[in-house]
């Protein structure tokens, strides 16, 4: 395992996502690949279906081909990445603070052919290990929320973005208006005081020198992916219950129902930003 030092927020997220029930957790249940929420258009769209077509719709904001380089920050087991290489032939470098899902995200790259085209780092965004300007893109899928300095997380992203480059993220975020006594079971579990939000990142964005482009409310799509993974949870439990503690699946239970009463009760949102660096 790693050496390096991290804030103690991102070592809490390091030891969760190492440990061999989180590992067999998102494996399982989120389809192999991701780890991250889906756009749900079909009652019958499983988690795997919806969670592609939300790195499809964020990949159709700008232009990649072969030579574009872009940059995961918080990649999970590196399925964006794999979908990004396979379809357009672009170089990915995924960052990502778990070690445990690292190895399998290598294993996965080239067990489908793609070890060419995807380099895996075991490292933190908040301090990330690249020169300036080195990344056409920098990507991100529902990570950010994990540091308790977003906005260093942000700076960095365009510090190695080049000029004229696109940051492309996600975020579960708490609204604008939330009442934040109703969200402290969400702090408590990933180990914060607050989370973002969409007016937040709008400033964090604009302060550290990125142009918005757009930006894509996507609130009803938490509802329902959170309730699918409730749902599937339940379903599969017996089965989970070979890999995953008891313990970390009562908890994973009382955890997501809290995302799904968030966003039920306009406390919770999700979306899609994407900005630009100026010339």
């Amino acid at each position: 395992m790693s050496e390096k030092k991290y804030s103690k927020d991102a070592e809490a997220a390091r030891s969760y996502y190492n440990s061999k029930d989180a590992d067999n957790f998102y494996y399982h249940v989120w389809g192999g690949e991701d780890l991250h929420l889906g756009i749900y258009i079909s009652k019958d769209d499983d988690i795997f279906t919806a969670s592609r077509r939300t790195v499809r719709e964020m990949a159709s904001f700008t232009s990649i081909d072969e030579n574009t380089r872009i940059i995961d920050l918080g990649g999970g087991f590196g399925g964006s990445a794999r979908y990004l290489a396979a379809t357009y032939g672009c170089h990915v470098t995924v960052l990502n603070i778990s070690e445990t899902e690292n190895e399998r995200g290598r294993k996965m790259n080239r067990e489908q052919g793609l070890d060419d085209l995807i380099d895996i780092v075991d490292g933190n965004f908040e301090e990330i290990p690249f020169i300036e300007n080195a990344f056409d893109i920098v990507w991100s899928q529902d990570a950010i929320l994990h540091s308790s300095n977003r906005k260093k997380v942000i700076t960095e992203a365009v510090r190695v973005l080049r000029p004229e480059g696109d940051m492309i993220f996600t975020d579960p975020m708490q609204t604008g208006d939330c009442d934040e006594q109703e969200l402290k079971p969400i702090y408590e579990r990933i180990n914060l005081s607050s989370l973002g939000s969409p007016e937040y990142y709008d400033k964090a964005c604009r302060e550290c020198g990125l142009e918005k482009v757009r930006y894509i409310d996507l609130h009803d799509h938490l509802v329902k992916h959170y309730s699918m993974v409730l749902e599937k949870t339940s379903e599969k439990e017996k089965e989970l219950q070979r890999d995953v503690s008891e313990e970390y699946l009562s908890n994973m239970k009382k955890g997501l129902k809290y995302w799904v009463e968030g966003g039920e009760k306009g406390n919770l949102t999700w979306g899609v930003f994407h900005c630009r660096k100026p010339a």
